[in-house]
């Protein structure tokens, strides 16, 4: 099956570029360009991409916010991030609003092409050097956490996602609440990976208890 990707960024040579670096991969089909925020929401709905190439810092509305929109009204949709910026703030930002992978822009082509299918496939994926500062983060004592982190990932939820969560936290599996929202199997994958994203844990096991400490799973 082809890999259907959107490429937004507002640098033109940048786009073109990867559009050539990836006009050689059979698997992947480039079906259009953005240059800002909205106008990358409105190629998602038209073209319905699988993966959005999203760049954070954009005139207008940026990535992050861009993300976030796409992820409410399309949750099926991979959104790998490919920016300069490896600051903590905004790593945690673009993954709280719903993207999928993190990549620099000096990733090569290989690398480029292993995340795009990853992100396609439900997976999560970052650079090297960006999983080496979420390691850093998350074997942080948990005042240093606290204090540089204090942002409630549950308020960060779309309502979707909190309904998914409840259902996770009661037990269920993934073809059950395929089953009880009439979600195919893939979108509800899609949410699952959002969810262990947003709540900066390993496995579903982490996320239920997590959810059960917040209040959820307590539905019949």
């Amino acid at each position: 099956m082809q890999i259907k990707v959107l490429i937004a960024d507002d640098h033109v040579f940048y786009r073109e570029g990867v559009r050539a670096l990836l006009s050689n991969t059979p698997e992947i089909t480039v079906v259009g360009e953005a240059s800002n925020g909205d106008e990358v929401i409105a190629k998602a709905a038209e073209l319905h991409p699988n993966v959005i190439l999203m760049d954070l810092k954009m005139p207008g509305m940026n990535g992050i916010e861009a993300t976030r929109k796409i992820i409410q009204r399309q949750a099926d949709v991979g959104i790998l991030v490919i920016t300069m910026f490896d600051d903590d703030d905004s790593v945690f930002a673009a993954m709280r609003s719903g993207a999928r992978g993190y990549l620099l822009k000096d990733a090569d082509k290989d690398e480029l092409v292993r995340a795009i299918v990853a992100v396609e496939r439900g997976e999560a994926i970052f650079s090297p050097a960006i999983a080496q500062r979420m390691v850093q983060y998350f074997t942080a004592s948990p005042a240093r956490q606290s204090a540089s982190k204090k942002l409630d990932e549950f308020a960060e939820l779309t309502e979707r996602e909190r309904e998914i969560l409840d259902l996770i936290a009661q037990g269920h599996n993934n073809t059950v609440i395929s089953n009880k929202l009439s979600l195919s199997i893939k979108t509800v994958q899609n949410y699952v990976s959002s969810l262990l994203t947003k709540l900066q844990v390993a496995d579903r096991a982490q996320a239920i208890v997590r959810a059960r400490e917040a209040g959820f799973g307590t539905g019949k």
